[in-house]
Parts: C-alpha cells; sequence; structure tokens
C-alpha cells in the first residue's frame, strides 16, 4: 500500500454530483480534496447515460428537496455553462394527455408546476399542442418553454478540470474497497492507496449502499438498479420532433414514462422505458450479477414491491424485448411515426433507484452522515439538473456542519 498525504476531504464518486460538491470543496479550501473513482473515466454511469435534460421543475413535490434543489440547480447549471462556453439549449417540454383519463393527472401536474415556479409554463388546448409541437396528438399539454438540454458527460470534465486547477486532484480506475473511522480521522483504501481524512463524502451511485456498508450505515435504502433504453429517431424523420414530448406520468411510479428529446448535437431520442436490471451496472439484458439479483429478490421491500408494480413490470419488459410494443407506446403521441423511424437502440442508462425495507421507492433525495463520513444514499433525476445546488446543501448541512 502506498500512503498517500493525508487530505481535508476525500470523495468517493466521479459522476456530476461528486464532482460538484469536490469542486465546491476545492474552491472553498483551496484544492484540498481527492476524489476517487473506479471507472477509468468520469461521468462513466448515470451521468454519462442520461437524455441530458435540464428539468425545470414540473414533477417534484412542492417543498421537497427535489423542487428546492431542482429550481437553484437548474440556474446554476445554466450560469456554469455560460461560464465554461459548453451548449445549453432551451427546447422546452411538452406534456401531452392524450385523452380524458390522464386529464386528472394533468391538472395535479400544473398544481406542482405553479407550485414550484416553473417559468413560463402554459396550459394548452388541442391547439395550442400543435402550435408548439405540429405532429403531436393529444387533448390538452402543459408547456414548459425553459427546459433545456445540454451535455452532462462534458460538464462532468469541466468540474474536473475545475477541481484540479484548485489544486484537488482525481484518481481514475482506483475502487474503495474500504472506510473506517480512526483516532479521529476517516482512512479510506482506494486501490495500491491509504488516504487518511477528516471527513469523506460518498456519492457512490449505483454502488451507493455497498459503499455505506463499510462504514455500519444502516442497509436500509437499498439500490434496485433500473435500466433505461433509448431508440434513435431516423435523421430524415427527426423533424417530427421541435423539442421534447412528454407523457403525463403515472403518479403510482417514479419514472416518466417513454418520451422524445431533441438533444444538445440535434439528434433525437425515443425513451428511455424503465426496466429491472439484472446487475447494478446491467447496461444489457446479458449484464446479469446473482448476487445483485438475489439481492434485490430477498430484500425485505421485494414482495410489497412486486404487489404494487407487477402489471407495469410486465409491461414495461415486454416492451424491452419486443420492438412493436415500445413503438406503440411511442405512437400515441406521434401517430405519423414510423416503426422503420425507431432506427437502433442507441444507448441505455441505468437508475440507482432507492428503495426501503418496506418496499417503497424513495422519491426524494436522501442524505445521510455517520461520524465524519456524508453518504448520498438517493440521487436519482433530476439530481444532474441540481448537481450544484447539491452541494451547496450538503456542504451546508453535513459536511460543514458541526
Amino acid at each position: 500500500m502506498d500512503d498517500l498525504v493525508s487530505e481535508r476531504t476525500v470523495v468517493v464518486g466521479a459522476g456530476i454530483v461528486g464532482l460538484a460538491i469536490a469542486r465546491a470543496l476545492a474552491m472553498r479550501e483551496g484544492g484540498e480534496v481527492v476524489v476517487v473513482e473506479k471507472e477509468t473515466r468520469v461521468a462513466a454511469h448515470q451521468t454519462g447515460h442520461n437524455s441530458g435534460v435540464v428539468h425545470a421543475g414540473l414533477y417534484y413535490a412542492p417543498g421537497s428537496l427535489k423542487a428546492q434543489l431542482c429550481a437553484r440547480g437548474r440556474v446554476l447549471i445554466r450560469e456554469f455553462c455560460e461560464e465554461h462556453a459548453l451548449p445549453y439549449r432551451p427546447v422546452g417540454k411538452l406534456v401531452v394527455a392524450v385523452d380524458d383519463s390522464e386529464l386528472a393527472a394533468l391538472d395535479e401536474l400544473e398544481r406542482r408546476s405553479v407550485a414550484n415556479a416553473v417559468p413560463g409554463l402554459r396550459r394548452l388546448d388541442r391547439e395550442g399542442l400543435r402550435e408548439i409541437e405540429p405532429h403531436v396528438a393529444g387533448i390538452a399539454g402543459l408547456h414548459s418553454p425553459e427546459t433545456a438540454v445540454v451535455d452532462y458527460a462534458t460538464i462532468s470534465e469541466a468540474m474536473a478540470a475545475d477541481v484540479r486547477r484548485a489544486g484537488g486532484r482525481i484518481l481514475l480506475g482506483t475502487e474503495v474497497t474500504g472506510i473506517r473511522e480512526e483516532a479521529g480521522r476517516v482512512r479510506v483504501t482506494a486501490g495500491p492507496h491509504e488516504l487518511v481524512a477528516d471527513r469523506v463524502v460518498v456519492c457512490a451511485g449505483l454502488q451507493s449502499d455497498a459503499v455505506a456498508a463499510f462504514v455500519g450505515a444502516s442497509p436500509s435504502p437499498r439500490i434496485l438498479p433500473f435500466r433505461g433504453e433509448y431508440w434513435a429517431l431516423a435523421p430524415e424523420r427527426e423533424d417530427l420532433v421541435r423539442g421534447m414530448i412528454y407523457p403525463v406520468p403515472d403518479p403510482r411510479f417514479p419514472f416518466l414514462g417513454v418520451h422524445f428529446t431533441r438533444g444538445v448535437y440535434d439528434d433525437v431520442h425515443v425513451g428511455p422505458n424503465a426496466v429491472p436490471a439484472l446487475a447494478r451496472e446491467g447496461y444489457r439484458w446479458r449484464d446479469i450479477s446473482f448476487r445483485d439479483t438475489w439481492g434485490s429478490l430477498t430484500w425485505p421491500g421485494a414482495p410489497s414491491l412486486a404487489r404494487q408494480h407487477w402489471r407495469m413490470g410486465v409491461r414495461e419488459v415486454s416492451a424491452s424485448v419486443l420492438k412493436p410494443l415500445y413503438f406503440r407506446e411511442a405512437r400515441r403521441f406521434v401517430p405519423e411515426l414510423r416503426m422503420a423511424d425507431l432506427t437502433s437502440k442507441t444507448t441505455s442508462g441505468v437508475r440507482a433507484q432507492a428503495w426501503g425495507s418496506d418496499g417503497a421507492l424513495l422519491d426524494d433525495f436522501a442524505v445521510d452522515r455517520v461520524g465524519s463520513v456524508t453518504l448520498l444514499r438517493n440521487a436519482p433525476s433530476p439530481a444532474a439538473t441540481s448537481a450544484l445546488a447539491i452541494a451547496e446543501h450538503v456542504l451546508e448541512h453535513f459536511v460543514l456542519a458541526s
């Protein structure tokens, strides 16, 4: 083992949230921070596999951490992109109710959006929908003109550069295998290194509960990985979508449903769905971890979750393996869509969804602290949008709190 010079702070995980926290600390304390990442690049998992959307705050319960930090975060991420000359495109989002059965949920979404002060929000009728998205089908909707798209992987690389410029370090290809407190400090075993720090912040995403176990934190919440798969829209058919077209979300499920997104580089993708992954980092059906799958199946909350959501699970898995079902779901919103327009599955991402021992899927961000170790236990969407605001919150209420 190599003994490195002691540091003020070690951050575990180089996704966008870990890098935002490391950047804030490095700029505040003169660079006395080390980021440890098991992959050979930053933003290797959730950050680098999402839709690139900067959310405006439509969905989140008013007063929740998600609502507060999303509102602050979208302002900070826009300012960050401006400062670093990175692309930021407010292409706008249209949430569409296709029939009367979805109007009550659309009303609730509007109520939340107004309470969360979503900028520029408008309620639209059938004609109004067509003015924003000429090819869309629906009877009513909400338009969020300030919802934007960015490249979160590039933003993360810029954050990493800021950390280094401030004097901090980023150790890539270095997996953390142990964290323990001793003599008032925290010793982190990471690859060939032993790092000794005053404090540790864990932003381990898909591995967050496994790393939390190193310091004796509660096993609940556990991470349940969900894979989301995207189809690319054929380039010659990208004019079907101007910005983003989203369904009215099912309030019983913490996912937004299949949607259309024009990306920051002008490509259009369709998705994602949400299927249980068979490994924490299971980006394909053939990526299987018997340990991860067995852990999910034997978790105390598994029977309750299955009872509540088995119909949704069957539908999502079926659409994953049968393209016509996926196509049928997408075509509800854009009737001119043809099967051949979905050209290929371009990528997939895995969402680190925390769930409790009672089977409930955690809806809000969750942060915990054990001694001198701060643990992000749940940071799904809109965590990328909120990353810089999450950093402010974690520093104020956990890392720097007495």
